[in-house]
């Protein structure tokens, strides 16, 4: 099951550029992922075959696989994960009676 990695935690994913796209977009390989995704990217200046960390939030789970929200939905394997922040809920205030 999930090592630790739980719906609605923020999680990292290490992609691998592939090449600019455009000016402002990047092609980027994800592990474990079969197809290619393009990521908007203004301020770096990325060059083919560096690292680039993706951040999103975990939507799904089942066994080893992982879907995260990247804008997109991302369905990847368990192993390519890093947990980022744990999902805390929202506490609820209760008024004291009076």
């Amino acid at each position: 099951m999930a090592r630790g990695i739980n719906i609605g935690d923020e999680v990292a994913i290490t992609a691998t550029v592939r090449r600019r796209v455009t000016e402002d977009r990047v092609s980027v390989s994800i592990p474990s992922y079969g197809f290619p995704h393009s990521i908007v990217d203004r301020t770096s200046k990325v060059k083919k075959g560096q690292p680039m960390e993706l951040i999103g939030d975990v939507t799904q789970i089942e066994d080893e696989w992982v879907t995260v929200n990247l804008g997109v939905p991302v369905t990847v394997n368990i192993d390519t994960l890093r947990l980022v922040t744990a999902y805390k809920p929202p506490t609820r205030k209760v008024d004291k009676p009076t």
